[in-house]
């Protein structure tokens, strides 16, 4: 409770001086219930609910979706059609693209059926990239700048840096901060077209500092 108040303080914080203006847009066919950051927008037919957090500069776009308690960090892209439900939380700089699914619940079942719900977190790592139509089911981790195939199906948690595909998804390649294909030699060491040097070993890339 105490970081979510925090965060929602941070958000807050982020108006105009000159008579408390938002410092965020909405559109007039929009619906936003929560203070958002600073140089955030909120598109046509797109809902923030109350108690929604949403980073400074992300861009909601048309027909999306962003449940209470659902939490957007800065920088974030959601295209079109996206619904971000309870339990869903996006690092910074995520891109989500159009009409991607999200879950959070593992047997969900009409509440005539059972009235029980038991909420499944998903976390979306800082930059990773989600391709359009794919499903993240519930219970996972997108490590840091992984990403998604359009219209993958993602069971289970994903590394930093992997390229995955298919139903379900699996590692197809790996891919550098900006989404390039990485070339490893025969040490494990690739380098991208920024300078940035990556190592490949066991299954896992990182950084080299």
């Amino acid at each position: 409770m105490i970081a979510t108040e925090k965060r929602t303080n941070a958000v807050k914080r982020n108006m105009s001086s000159e008579e408390k203006t938002p410092a965020y847009f909405v559109h007039e066919k929009g619906m936003c219930e929560s203070v958002i950051g600073a140089g955030s927008r909120v598109w046509a037919h797109a809902h923030v609910m109350k108690n929604a957090l949403v980073g400074a500069d992300c861009n909601i776009g048309e027909g999306s979706f962003v449940e209470s308690g659902a939490y957007i960090g800065t920088g974030c892209t959601i295209k079109n059609g996206v619904s971000i439900w309870d339990g869903v939380h996006l690092e910074g700089e995520v891109f989500v693209g159009p009409n991607a699914v999200f879950t959070n619940d593992m047997m969900p079942r009409a509440k005539s059926v059972n009235p029980e719900f038991h909420l499944v977190q998903t976390v979306v790592k800082r930059g990773a990239s989600i391709g359009a139509n794919a499903t993240i089911v519930c219970g996972t981790t997108l490590g840091e700048y992984c990403m998604i195939g359009a219209g993958a199906v993602v069971t289970k948690d994903v590394p930093a840096f992997a390229l995955v595909i298919g139903n379900p998804a699996r590692i197809h390649a790996w891919v550098s901060k900006k989404g390039s294909k990485l070339q490893f030699d025969a040490n494990g060491i690739a380098t991208d077209d920024d300078g940035n040097t990556y190592k490949l070993e066991n299954n896992t890339v990182s950084i080299i500092e």
